[in-house]
C-alpha cells in the first residue's frame, strides 16, 4: 500500500491519475475525515454504496443548516434563499413541498420543452453559421439555450431577459462585484420574481410559476415565500451549470474522437448514453487536472449510525464526492473509461433518493438536445484553442470554447 492512500483530499493532477488515487483510496476505507477551507470537520463518503446509504437513510438531514444550529459544524456558508428551499428541509415539510413542486416537472412538460429547445438550438446554431466558421461556443450556444429554457420554463417575457440574466448570474459572482452589487442584484430578482408571481395568479400562463401559484395537494397550496426561494434554486441551478454541462460534454467529445465518432456513426441512439457517461466521468473525460475534495451539499447524523463499517456520530457531518463515487470500481466496470456506450450508468451527479435533482429530467433534455443538433449541424467541429475557465463565478464552469467547422 502506497503512502498516497491515505491522503485525501488531493491536489489537481492529471485524470488518470485522479482515477488511480481515488481507486486507492475507495479500496482503502469507505470514507475520510476532511477539515474545510471554512472550518470544520465532515465526514467525505468515497464508496458508491455507502453514498448511497447516506441518500437514502432519512438518519442524514439538512435541517439543522436550515436553522442556523449552533452545535452543527459550520464548514460553508450557503445562500439563505437556497436554506429556505426544500433542498434544505426534511420530511414532512421536504415531502410535502417536493410533491408540490413536481407538478411543475411532469413528463409532459419536459417533452413539450424539447421541441422548444430544439428550435432555440437551431435559432442559435443559424446565428453562429452567419458570423462565420468559428465561434466562442459558450456565449454562443451552451450558455444562451439554457438560459432561454428557463426563461420559457419560468414565464420571463421577452423584454426581461437580458436583465432576468444579469440577475441571475450575479447570484453566482465570487469576485468583480462588491459584496453589496451581488445582495442589490439579488434583490432586485427577487422583487421582480415576486411581482411575476402575483401577475402569473391573477393571468395564469403555461409557465412554471404559473403551476406552481397554482399548486395543491388536499388542502395545501405554496405561499409565495415557499415559491420565491424554489424558483431562485430553478435559476441558479437551471442555466449555470446545464450551460457548464453542455461545455464539458463538448469538450470531452472533442478530446476523444474515438468516442465523438461513436456519437456520430448513430446520434439518436447514442445521445443518450452519452450524456450520462459525461454525468458520470465529467471533468475527468476533459483533460483538465482534477482535485479531491468537492462534494454535494453535506447532511447532519441525527443519530449514531454506522455506514460500511465506520461509525458516524450524531451530530458530525458528512457530504458525499461524486467523483469517487462515480469512479468506484465495485459499482462501474472500467471506471476510469469515457465510453459514450456506456449501458449500466447509474451516477449519482443528480443525487439519488430523497433529494433527487427534480431539475434532472430537463437538464438531460437540453443536454441531448445541444448535442444532438450541435454535432449534425457540425459533424467536422473541432476546438480552436484552449478553453478559459470564469473564476469569478461560484460554478466556476468555461467562459470561453473556442471552436471551428
Amino acid at each position: 500500500m502506497t503512502e498516497s492512500v491515505a491522503v485525501y483530499p488531493f491536489p489537481a493532477v492529471p485524470p488518470d491519475r485522479a482515477v488511480e488515487l481515488i481507486q486507492q483510496v475507495i479500496a482503502d476505507r469507505p470514507m475520510s475525515k476532511m477539515t474545510m477551507p471554512f472550518g470544520g470537520d465532515v465526514w467525505v463518503i468515497h464508496r458508491y454504496h455507502a453514498a448511497k446509504q447516506v441518500l437514502e437513510n432519512p438518519v442524514f438531514v439538512r435541517g439543522p443548516f436550515a436553522r442556523n444550529e449552533r452545535e452543527i459544524p459550520y464548514f460553508v456558508q450557503f445562500p439563505d434563499f437556497l436554506k429556505q428551499t426544500f433542498q434544505f428541509a426534511d420530511p414532512p415539510d421536504h415531502t410535502r413541498l417536493r410533491k408540490l413542486v413536481a407538478k411543475g416537472f411532469t413528463a409532459r412538460r419536459v417533452n413539450k420543452l424539447r421541441e422548444g429547445t430544439l428550435l432555440i438550438a437551431e435559432d442559435l446554431l443559424d446565428k453562429m453559421t452567419a458570423k462565420g466558421a468559428s465561434a466562442n461556443l459558450h456565449e454562443d450556444f451552451s450558455l444562451p439555450l439554457p438560459i432561454q429554457v428557463i426563461s420559457e420554463l419560468l414565464g420571463v417575457p421577452l423584454s426581461d431577459r437580458d436583465k432576468f440574466v444579469a440577475w441571475s448570474k450575479s447570484t453566482l459572482a465570487t469576485s468583480g462585484m462588491t459584496e453589496e452589487e451581488v445582495l442589490q442584484a439579488g434583490a432586485e430578482l427577487y422583487m421582480y420574481l415576486a411581482e411575476l408571481i402575483a401577475a402569473r395568479r391573477a393571468e395564469p400562463h403555461d409557465d412554471l410559476l404559473s403551476v406552481l401559484a397554482a399548486a395543491e395537494d388536499a388542502d395545501e397550496t405554496l405561499t409565495d415565500a415557499e415559491i420565491l426561494p424554489i424558483a431562485m434554486l430553478l435559476i441558479v441551478g437551471g442555466f449555470d451549470n446545464t450551460a457548464n454541462f453542455i461545455n464539458t460534454a463538448v469538450l470531452a467529445l472533442l478530446r476523444n474522437p474515438d468516442q465523438l465518432k461513436q456519437l456520430l456513426a448513430d446520434i439518436d441512439a447514442v445521445v443518450g448514453t452519452t450524456v450520462e457517461e459525461v454525468l458520470r466521468h465529467g471533468t475527468f473525460a476533459v483533460g483538465q487536472p482534477v482535485a479531491g475534495g468537492n462534494g454535494l451539499p453535506p447532511w447532519i447524523a441525527s443519530e449514531d449510525v454506522e455506514l460500511d463499517g465506520q461509525v458516524v456520530k450524531k451530530g458530525e457531518a458528512v457530504l458525499i464526492d461524486p467523483g469517487c463515487a462515480n469512479h468506484d470500481p465495485a459499482m462501474f466496470a472500467d471506471a476510469g473509461t469515457f465510453d459514450v456506450t456506456r449501458k449500466s450508468n447509474l451516477h449519482l451527479t443528480f443525487s439519488h433518493g430523497l433529494h433527487h435533482c427534480i431539475g434532472a429530467p430537463l437538464a438531460r433534455m437540453e443536454m441531448q438536445v445541444a448535442l444532438s443538433s450541435l454535432f449534425r449541424r457540425f459533424p467536422a467541429l473541432q476546438l480552436a484553442g484552449e478553453p478559459e475557465y470564469a473564476t469569478e463565478y461560484l460554478t466556476a464552469g468555461m467562459k470561453l470554447l473556442p471552436v471551428t467547422w
